[in-house]
């Protein structure tokens, strides 16, 4: 049990036993997306969840309805109103995210295989493992950092009423149909219950999702960044290649090696030994580059309808919530702004390590090369121009240039409802 607690720690970084801490999170959500575990979920967490769904679908979407458009009009509470409304699209990234995992859990289970494969494709305690092995750990801090800050943030929002004096709900503008008066019992403790297993099913499933799309995306990250060692090392580690050969010649001592020897040093023997090293690691490179450019190419074929649905929630959630002022939406707007600023900060650092892949692929010292590999690397020049990227439904690229217009968009948004509120 400990052994497979500690598992989730960063002593653990490398992509299997991401994968695997994942799988086990998302199990306890009834979805599993590794086709090697064989065993059966149990059915109660079949149980849990849709008791949980339950919850939040009638608390944070039947009742939120009946709140804005059938008790607001008679009480004339409109800023309780816009308070539960902003609850509600908000809490629809959760809803959205899980119901997607369900519709393409077979693609999701395909990309899984793919990664693996891409990952047995480095050679075990190679260079390209041990700079793998760097970025992966930020990866991992930066998924179990968001994991916390999105289940932390419900935490913090279910415990708020005990921080208060009195009876309080998390939301007091919520009023749940047939629970009322709200604040006897047993009304009061049935639907604190009943949000509560809300809140939980809220924060929940997108923390253990965006976990996952947060390793995928920063795995692929990481080779990019360990491709680009690599080809800056290219033409020194030939070198170094061709001096360990005149090494062993020299360490030979015999006459027949001696004759070799004056062959090896030849410029015409340096060259050819030297290119062939070079054509050797270009067509591992490019093996491994290939790959990579056709992963992200499936994820964001994968979540683009996800992520766009995602920013328009978050939009029309984070102008409501504003429309319901800062002191009474303080907690739900980190809630959503994370989600979004995870996925465009994924995005942009995939940008990134394929902008400092096409940097080294230039200053390899091609010019050294023989034709052949020049011509190689020419080829690998041309796809690492086309930048991976990853992108909200193919209209906007994920990064922080896309997060800094959505927070426009929210803002001018909010300046004109509020003249109109």
């Amino acid at each position: 049990m400990w052994e497979a607690i500690r598992k989730f720690g960063l002593q653990h970084c490398d992509l299997e036993t991401m994968l695997q801490n994942v799988n086990l999170l998302l199990r306890t959500l009834t979805l599993n997306i590794d086709t090697q575990y064989k065993k059966r979920i149990p059915i109660a967490f079949y149980v849990i969840t849709a008791t949980l769904a339950a919850c939040y679908y009638y608390v944070f979407l039947i009742c939120m309805a009946w709140v804005v458009a059938w008790r607001a009009p008679q009480t004339g509470d409109w800023l309780g109103a816009t308070i539960v409304a902003s609850l509600g699209i908000t809490s629809e990234i959760s809803t959205t995210k899980f119901i997607h995992m369900f519709l393409y859990i077979r693609e999701i289970r395909e990309l899984v295989e793919l990664y693996r494969a891409c990952n047995a494709m480095v050679k075990p305690g190679s260079r390209v493992e041990t700079n793998l092995m760097k970025t992966l750990k930020i990866v991992k801090k930066r998924a179990i950092f968001f994991w916390m800050v999105i289940s932390g943030n419900g935490l913090v929002y279910a415990l708020k009423p005990a921080m208060q004096s009195g009876r309080h709900y998390m939301e007091d503008s919520f009023t749940l149909i047939g629970l009322e008066p709200k604040y006897e019992s047993p009304n009061f403790e049935l639907a604190t219950l009943l949000m509560a297993g809300g809140v939980i099913f809220i924060v929940y499933p997108p923390a253990n999702i965006s976990a996952f799309l947060i390793i995928i995306t920063g795995y692929s990250e990481a080779q990019m960044l360990a491709l680009s060692e690599e080809m800056s090392h290219l033409w020194s580690n030939a070198q170094e290649h061709y001096q360990s050969k005149i090494k062993d010649i020299n360490n030979s001592g015999s006459v027949l090696i001696q004759n070799e020897e004056e062959k090896w040093k030849d410029y015409q023997t340096q060259n050819k030994i030297v290119n062939e090293y070079i054509r050797e690691r270009l067509s591992e490179i490019i093996k491994i580059h290939t790959t990579n450019i056709c992963l992200v190419q499936k994820v964001e074929s994968i979540y683009r309808i996800l992520i766009a649905a995602e920013f328009i929630l978050l939009t029309f959630g984070i102008t409501v919530e504003l429309l319901g002022r800062l002191e009474n939406t303080y907690l739900q707007i980190p809630f959503a702004l994370m989600q979004v600023a995870m996925d465009c900060f994924c995005g942009q650092r995939v940008m990134d390590a394929s902008i400092v892949f096409e940097k080294a692929v230039y200053g390899c010292h091609w010019e050294n090369f023989d034709v052949a590999n020049m011509k190689t690397v020419l080829k690998i020049l041309q796809m690492s121009q086309k930048t991976l990227r990853l992108s909200a439904g193919g209209v906007t690229m994920l990064s922080f240039s896309s997060l800094a217009s959505i927070i426009r968009i929210i803002y001018s948004g909010y300046t004109a409802l509020r003249q109109l509120y």
